[in-house]
């Protein structure tokens, strides 16, 4: 993605701070660039913004900080990069549980700011990507029992061996134009209407 095109969201308390942040961007040509100076109602405001990433600086941020953080990237699901000035290992791993791309300690410097968006922008990709395997994975065990069920009541109302009945359930899909799941879940529910 291009610096020019993507709309940043700079969470930050402290103007000081924010304007290196700031700074930091405008000398990597990002352009939309948008500035919070509360921490407060984060979910409804970064809505309303709909940034591509969002950068928060914080001097050192407690629990409720990181809880608010995780209802943010549950809920926005965006790349986030966190500046801290000092944590705990602790506090860095519940960060990261949060979904935070990006946890940066005394690290906030202006020449710093275009590798850290990169970096978080590729680990939230790569995160997307892995929780989408892990949905498609178990959609397919999902369809597969569903299959399996069907093939079940053919073997026991037509006395069908299994891959006879997976054939058939194969063979039916084929001929409707529809996925096996679909004919399989029209199996069920005609065997759970008695027809």
């Amino acid at each position: 993605m291009s610096g020019a095109v993507l709309k940043i969201l700079v969470i930050d308390e402290s103007a000081e701070r924010a304007e290196v942040l700031l700074a930091g961007l405008q000398d990597a040509g990002y352009h939309q660039v948008h500035h919070l100076r509360e921490m407060t109602d984060l979910v409804p405001r970064i809505a309303a913004i709909d940034p591509d990433v969002i950068l928060i600086d914080l001097e050192n941020p407690n629990r409720d900080t990181v809880e608010q953080m995780f209802r943010v990237s549950r809920e926005v699901k965006r790349p986030i990069a966190m500046f801290v000035d000092e944590s705990d290992p602790e506090m860095t791993k519940q960060a990261i549980r949060a979904g935070v791309s990006a946890y940066i300690i005394d690290g906030l410097r202006r020449d710093r700011i275009q590798p850290v968006v990169d970096v978080a922008i590729s680990r939230f990709e790569a995160y997307r990507e892995l929780e989408q395997r892990a949905t498609d994975a178990e959609l397919q065990l999902a369809e597969r029992k569903v299959i399996d069920r069907a093939k079940a009541v053919l073997m026991e109302k037509r006395a069908m061996t299994e891959p006879a009945a997976y054939d058939a359930i194969r063979a039916m899909a084929r001929a409707k134009g529809k996925r096996m799941v679909e004919v399989a879940e029209s199996l069920l529910t005609a065997q759970e209407l008695g027809i």
